[in-house]
């Protein structure tokens, strides 16, 4: 008898699974509200308390269970959708593997009540830890009210691993709007500690893409509708004036589902090519429909990743379609050969309009004009070079200086700098290749292509990118304000509002301390709005509610709770908001602060996000290439 192999006990097994399909509170919210779409719902509610870990409530109206089913619905691999081999090429549901309620179940204390719609009175069962402890007769609507509560209480080191209730809590919302976006004829309502976050009532697709997402992407989203025999594709992309750096909604669905593709949105992408700025990307929402037996879904544990049979020729009708529907919409330049309203010229018609005795037209020629006479009517003298006094004076105020600064043979004009007159000492940082000592910066810089300050080093030239330079300097700044807890602010004269989406509204109340220390000044005006009265006090021009916007999404990025690397990621997207851009043209003294400001930063070799920030010529290279 063998003593080394053994099968797991169900429970184990189930945990094990559990860990797959069962990641954080959000993996619960999804395959509920996936089960709920499957039964019929017409209304799904979902309540949810502390981010997930004490309560995940999903309550239906649709077609319910029997004691017996209700039974079975927690046993691995029970599934109302599959029934031979074949089924599994055909698949037109959510969930079909039967192991959704079996993971949650081993990981949680679930209660579940449920009546099915011929059914006189309905069940009430209670899991936990995968046990069934009990299982009475209840009085409850037609549908399932499924209570998943202390979510791995029985698994501490999951649970010791969950992130903070906003990172949590944003990934339920996540979940949440992949779901509520896919099937708009569903209404869905969505509560966290009691306070509601979504109200969505049954709709049409762009209505519920406005509900989610906030009344001003009515404004920028253009439609797209290409059917074919392979597949049909249709939904929205957004219009190009409302592309952004940052925080861009991108959703793909397949046959109700969502997906991740990243050669699909290679198309999307290519379609928007050469309209957009580089880095700048769009929002869309594009839905695919075709057989699912020229689909594979069950290749990833949570099903967002899918392989297409034919996803040469999708590619093609996808990046079509997006770009049809730019081109609709003017977003692509045309040629209008609009004849309305256009002035009747008349055409010349040789066989009527024929000119008689016509005569060419006599040209006359002053033959005493003299260009080389002056206003006055007298004759250059024939000096050609005063023509160029004071041009070699002009010359040498353009021409950089050929003396060395602070060397020992400088002469009484070519005296060191005193600190008085900006020297500035530092040293690159080490992350700057060839990691070179600056002894002495000064006076005199020069600006090149509008993009670059050139000044003369003791050993050759310091070539600076202007925008990058800034970057840093207020990069340095901000941060520093948000560490020293401290803020430079201006008022609006007029306040501006901002609407935020659900899942950045959720973060705000983590950020309060570092917007507020970085310059903005927030009031909230209900909902996912908020009014801005002041702004950080070097920002000019600009979208203010743009601005806070990106500075809110760069926090989402960088995952909440993890306060020091928001306030990082805050500080560079403020910066590189407001810093000077390639093509200013900067006074003298501009260039001498921004130059000041870079060697007075104990780190200026770089960008925070690791592009150089200058680069040394040295007088050896120089000679080199004379």
């Amino acid at each position: 008898m063998s003593d080394i192999i053994h099968l797991l006990p169900d429970h184990i097994a189930n945990q094990i699974a559990a860990g797959e399909v069962i990641q954080r509170p959000a993996s619960v919210v999804k395959e509920l509200m996936e089960n709920s779409v499957d039964a019929g719902a017409e209304s799904i509610i979902v309540n949810i308390k502390d981010a997930g870990r004490t309560l995940i409530q999903v309550i239906d109206d649709g077609k319910g269970m029997s004691e017996t089913d209700a039974r079975m619905a927690f046993e691995r691999h029970a599934t109302s959708k599959i029934s031979t081999v074949e089924d599994l090429f055909s698949l037109h549901t959510m969930g079909f593997r039967g192991e959704a309620l079996a993971s949650i179940a081993a990981v949680a204390q679930v209660e579940l009540r449920t009546r099915a719609k011929d059914g006189d009175v309905g069940v009430l069962l209670s899991v936990s830890g995968s046990v069934l402890d009990s299982v009475e007769p209840a009085v409850c609507n037609r549908g399932s009210v499924f209570s998943v509560k202390n979510l791995f209480y029985n698994v501490p080191a999951r649970r010791k691993f969950l992130k903070s209730n906003e990172t949590e809590l944003r990934h339920i919302l996540t979940e949440f709007e992949r779901v509520a976006l896919v099937h708009p004829h569903i209404s869905f309502a969505l509560r966290h500690n009691d306070s509601v976050i979504f109200e969505l009532p049954a709709c049409g697709l762009r209505q519920r893409i406005i509900d989610v997402f906030g009344k001003g992407m009515n404004q920028k989203l253009l439609s797209v509708d290409a059917d074919t025999s392979l597949v049909n594709v249709h939904g929205f992309v957004g219009r190009l004036d409302a592309v952004k750096k940052r925080g861009s909604l991108q959703y793909f669905f397949v046959n109700g589902r969502y997906m991740r593709h990243p050669y699909f949105h290679k198309a999307v992408m290519q379609a928007y090519e050469q309209m957009i700025p580089v880095g700048e990307m769009p929002d869309y929402f594009i839905y695919f429909t075709l057989n699912p037996s020229t689909i594979d879904v069950n290749i990833h544990p949570t099903k967002t990743e899918i392989k297409f049979e034919n996803e040469r020729p999708i590619w093609q009708i996808l990046f079509s379609g997006v770009r049809e529907a730019l081109a609709k919409s003017n977003s692509v330049p045309s040629i209008d050969f609009d004849m309305t309203e256009v002035i009747d010229i008349p055409v010349y018609n040789p066989s009527k309009d024929r000119i008689v005795n016509a005569e060419p037209p006599e040209i006359e020629v002053n033959k005493e004009y003299n260009p080389f006479q002056n206003r006055m009517g007298k004759k250059t003298s024939g000096d050609w070079e005063a023509l160029y006094e004071g041009f070699e004076n002009e010359r040498a105020m353009i021409t950089l200086p050929d003396r060395e600064f602070g060397s020992e043979n400088a002469g009484a004009d070519d005296a060191p700098i005193s600190p008085d007159e900006h020297v500035f000492t530092s040293e690159i940082s080490s992350s700057n290749p060839g990691e070179p000592l600056f002894s002495e910066i000064s006076n005199p810089c020069f600006q090149y292509k509008r993009r670059y300050i050139i000044t003369p080093l003791k050993s050759g030239l310091v070539i600076i990118d202007q925008h990058r330079a800034h970057v840093r300097i207020l990069y340095e700044k901000y941060l520093g304000n948000i560490n020293r807890h401290r803020s430079a602010s201006q008022k609006l004269l007029f306040p501006e509002i901002v609407e935020f989406t659900a899942a950045e509204a959720s973060l705000l109340s983590s950020l309060n301390d570092e917007i507020r220390f970085l310059g903005f000044d927030l009031a909230y005006m209900g909902g996912n709005s908020y009014a801005i009265h002041a702004l950080p006090a070097d920002v000019s021009g600009g979208n203010p509610a743009e601005l806070i916007k990106n500075v809110v999404a760069a926090a989402i990025e960088s995952g909440a709770g993890e306060t020091e690397k928001q306030a990082e990621k805050m500080a560079l997207s403020l910066a590189k908001a407001t810093a000077i851009h390639s093509g200013k043209i900067l006074a003298a003294e501009e260039m001498d602060a921004l130059v000041a400001s870079l060697f007075a930063i104990e780190t200026n070799g770089l960008t925070p996000d690791g592009l150089p920030v200058l680069t040394i010529l040295t007088d050896e290279e120089l000679s080199k290439r004379m």
